[in-house]
């Protein structure tokens, strides 16, 4: 138990943070809709939130770093509690505008990025104290993160419709309180970087003229520091090449998720009952798929097993809807595709932590992360600017093709088949 502890409450953390921001995500765009009837404000509200996410988590690797992975995690949840119950006090209060919503889901967005990188750059940690494959603990987190969102959307349906999406965003706020306590009780303080032991500086260009390297004492500067996690990212080709293609399938994953399959379902003269149970069909057999990456995933031969998995979950779900085909057919390949899915992150999450030296992976896992998640802000607007342009059909087509290429553009690369090859060094 005591090793088992600190894997039990990293697991419990991100379920209910994850659980919490799943609920704000549909809550709070609904608020915006009923409010304005606006789907443009409504989708500026999403990106409000999303692009200062992906900036704070790019940027914060190197204070995760320095000031330790549980400090950042705990922080930050505790003050998203505050600002989170702003929403609920003001709409009660009847002065929540569109003017007052915008900064504080900005706040939401800042906070979270932070958060979110430090709760994944302690995962080594984790199952170092756990005594257990790393491949078993990503394999976990990549189970709660699916059953998290499986689960959040549907309460966050039922709640919203019982007590308004204002009011359901307490409930969000409880669940940052409820993470900031699980990890700050149960988690030991795991190491931030040593400062006087670092690994050489690394070199890719010249810093900036009067930009100082390092501080007085041998300290090094923050933004030496970001620059030393870049070199580091740029340098590795596998990292490269996964951050490539997740960035642009998030992008697809995006435009699939906000505009294409909801217009397909509308247009199909269906309501957002179906809608959900699409989502629902994807999401739940993912669990599966994870749980069994959690169990074996160590044993897989990941370059075969992600290749396969990333071929059944993108482009047969765009298929399906642009041939129209029948209910039984799309539900099948939802369930199939989802299922495949939950062995993806659990692959990637391994290889990303094997490959980055220990005094670096805060800044290198954050700055990984930021820019898989840089063209997801933009994914609705591509999406309606598809279909505005060439039809739904053709665009359900034309995006499933893409996220076929994305998925198979890194094999075509010599030096991805490193993706196979554990890197020890530290």
């Amino acid at each position: 138990m005591r090793r088992g502890g600190p894997f039990l409450a990293l697991a419990a953390a991100e379920t209910l943070s994850l659980s919490g921001t799943r609920l704000s995500t549909i809550a709070i765009p609904w608020l915006v809709l009923v409010a304005t009837g606006n789907p443009v404000l409504t989708g500026l509200t999403a990106m409000m939130e999303m692009l200062p996410y992906v900036a704070a988590k790019a940027l914060s690797g190197p204070l995760i770093d320095r000031v330790g992975t549980k400090r950042i995690a705990v922080v930050c949840d505790a003050a998203s509690v505050a600002v989170v119950m702003l929403v609920p006090l003001l709409d009660r209060l009847g002065l929540l505008g569109m003017q007052v919503l915008l900064p504080i889901v900005f706040a939401m967005g800042v906070l979270r990025g932070p958060s979110d990188a430090a709760k994944q750059a302690m995962v080594p940690d984790i199952a170092e104290l756990a005594a257990v494959p790393l491949e078993r603990v990503t394999g976990v987190v990549g189970a709660i993160e699916r059953l998290a969102s499986t689960v959040g959307a549907a309460g966050a349906g039922a709640l919203i419709s019982l007590i308004g999406p204002g009011q359901a965003l307490v409930v969000n706020a409880v669940t940052f309180a409820a993470a900031a306590l699980i990890v700050g009780v149960g988690i030991p303080g795991l190491k931030s970087m040593p400062r006087l032991q670092r690994m050489p500086r690394l070199q890719c260009m010249p810093a900036p003229r009067g930009t100082p390297e390092t501080r007085p004492g041998g300290m090094s500067s923050y933004l030496g520091d970001l620059r030393e996690g870049w070199c580091f990212l740029r340098g590795d080709a596998v990292l490269v090449s996964i951050v490539i293609m997740v960035a642009t399938t998030n992008l697809l994953d995006q435009a699939y998720g906000a505009v294409l399959l909801p217009v397909w379902t509308q247009s199909s003269g269906h309501g957002p009952e179906l809608l959900g149970a699409m989502f629902a069909a994807f999401t739940g057999a993912s669990i599966a798929g994870a749980a069994i990456a959690a169990a074996i995933g160590e044993r897989m031969p990941r370059l075969m097993v992600y290749t396969v998995a990333f071929l059944l979950t993108g482009f047969p779900r765009f298929l399906v809807l642009a041939l129209d085909a029948p209910l039984p057919i799309i539900f099948l390949t939802l369930a199939i595709a989802g299922f495949a899915s939950g062995f993806l992150n659990p692959i990637l999450s391994a290889v990303i932590f094997e490959r980055i030296p220990k005094p670096l992976i805060g800044r290198v896992t954050a700055m990984n992360a930021a820019l898989c998640f840089a063209l997801i802000p933009f994914g609705g607007l591509f999406g309606g600017a598809l279909i505005s342009m060439i039809g739904l059909a053709a665009a359900l087509s034309l995006t499933g093709f893409a996220y076929l290429a994305a998925t198979l553009f890194p094999l075509a690369l010599k030096s991805f088949r490193g993706f196979d090859k554990a890197v020890t060094e530290s």
